[in-house]
């Protein structure tokens, strides 16, 4: 029976095994949640790249990724072609080209893990190599060029057993778990040695327990919060005609909720220059949040001293207004990579594509007696980028703009990513957006409430601010990569004294 099904695998229909391991995957993922098809998915890869020689691998390594990309990210043809204003055929095109140059990285994954082990996989490729090289994959994918950091497998198990793992290990540890299990899977399959599942159930079940620990304490008294969510046509959003409506809009949404502590409207809700706008209307607006003791967070683009550069900023208005400048910049929706690329379809001009990153190290911005943890779009996404604000930061804010992406995958993704990062840091979550998905997450990275999605919403209630540190905080990810590097050496050491085919 088994060599039947090595010759399969060895065959044409192996190739077919992993595009639709990579397609399954994103059902992993949020809107669906569906956390143990990563498993799954991992499994029929790995399988496919049993017994085939390097460049095979390659191709079916690339074939996985054009499934896991092409209905993963499918968000992408939505923003250039719907907001974008790209013909379909030219929103495919690019879409497409994307996501082939996307899945290069799992196709040399593939390419690489045959290279060292040419031979047929066995139990110490399943359960040592590749769990370590899928990890290797997602964190070059979060900082080759610009960085990636979307679809790793960890952010799936927020819900899961294994969320329990994340405080300790972070992220990319609850990706490693996830792949160690389908590795043990196989080889309990392969082998016939089921005893191989035990080390398997051991991990998902300690995890609910690791969950019951509270590696943060209460920090102060809680904070009456609202969440401004204007819901402005993304289409209209930057003309100049829509201004004074947008701001009035927000304006009196926020004097709706003056018995609020702290009020926070998204990215870029005002859509003028703080500059611009500032002894006209935002003098005044924090002058009466000040008669109300409210403290007032608001995003907008703030132009530099010198008058030519500007930033995508969320403002601590008040008389000496604090400033945050997002650091993590969107390739072609807050800066253009290729300035030539310009004029030449509606897309590569996008109104207000041509920010500059802030500063690595800037200070963190306190409200309410607390200290603020703030990101911007899809920096939270960067699981470092939030840990740089710890453990100093009681409380975490993401401010976004989710309307670029209509009724697809992308806002719920994106949740989903927030709340691994709370959990990761033991800290509470506001997550304040244009058009939805806006939420309350608490410190283990659960949903308090949220708001409905192309509806304009004012989301309010009380959070509880949060100090100390969970491991993955104080340690970060080295003790974890140099336990992976331990384990690649052993490997290493086993193969070449010991080498022979399994199974």
């Amino acid at each position: 029976m088994f060599s039947e099904s090595r010759q399969g695998v060895r065959g044409a229909w192996g190739s077919w095994l992993a595009l639709l391991a990579g397609a399954i995957m994103p059902l992993g993922f949020a809107p669906f949640y569906a956390f143990p098809v990563c498993i799954f998915s991992l499994l029929l890869l790995f399988l496919s790249w049993r017994d085939v020689p390097a460049s095979r691998a390659f191709w079916r390594g690339w074939l996985f990724g054009v499934g896991l990309f092409t209905v993963g990210i499918s968000w992408i043809y939505v923003a250039i072609h719907v907001f974008g204003q790209a013909s379909w055929p030219l929103a495919g095109g690019l879409t497409a080209g994307f996501i082939a140059f996307l899945a290069l990285m799992p196709a040399m994954l593939g390419w690489l893990v045959k290279k060292s082990q040419h031979r047929r996989f066995g139990t110490a490729e399943y359960v040592v190599l590749l769990p370590i090289a899928w990890v290797a994959f997602e964190v070059f994918k979060s900082v080759f060029l610009s960085g990636f950091p979307w679809l790793e497998v960890g952010t799936a198990q927020i819900d899961s057993p294994l969320a329990g793992w994340i405080p300790l290990l972070g992220v990319y540890g609850a990706s490693w778990l996830v792949a160690l299990t389908a590795g043990l899977l196989l080889v309990a399959w392969q082998s016939r040695q089921f005893l191989w599942l035990l080390p398997a159930l051991s991990l998902w079940a300690l995890g609910p327990v690791l969950n019951q620990i509270d590696w943060t304490a209460e920090a102060g008294n809680p904070i009456r919060f609202s969440l401004i969510q204007g819901n402005i046509d993304q289409a209209i959003k930057w003309d100049a005609a829509q201004l004074n409506r947008t701001l009035s809009l927000y304006a009196e949404l926020t004097a709706d909720n003056w018995d609020s502590d702290l009020v926070i409207w998204p990215e870029n809700a005002a859509t003028a220059f703080f500059h611009q706008i500032d002894d006209a209307f935002l003098t005044p607006l924090a002058a009466e949040a000040a008669r109300h003791d409210t403290e007032l967070l608001i995003g907008l683009p703030v132009l530099d001293a010198d008058g030519e550069q500007y930033y995508n900023s969320m403002a601590m208005l008040g008389e000496e207004p604090m400033f945050y400048h997002k650091k993590q910049l969107v390739p072609f929706g807050d800066y253009m990579p290729f300035e030539w690329l310009r004029g030449l379809i509606a897309f590569f001009d996008l109104p207000m594509s041509g920010f500059v990153p802030g500063q690595a190290t800037q200070p963190l911005i306190k409200a309410t007696g607390q200290t603020l943890g703030i990101t911007i779009c899809y920096e939270d996404a960067f699981t470092e980028e939030v840990r740089q604000t710890l453990p100093e930061a009681t409380l975490l804010v993401n401010a976004t703009n989710n309307a670029w992406y209509g009724d697809s995958f992308a806002p719920h993704q994106h949740l989903q990513i927030s709340r691994s990062r709370a959990l990761e840091s033991g800290r509470p979550l506001l997550r304040v957006t244009t058009n939805g998905i806006s939420a309350q997450v608490d410190h283990q990275g659960k949903i308090v409430q949220q708001s409905p999605q192309f509806a304009t919403s004012v989301l309010s209630g009380e959070i509880q601010p949060r100090q100390g540190m969970t491991p993955y905080v104080q340690f970060g990810q080295w003790p974890f990569r140099l336990g992976l590097l331990l384990l690649l050496a052993g490997w290493a050491y086993y193969r070449i004294f010991y080498q022979r085919d399994e199974f």
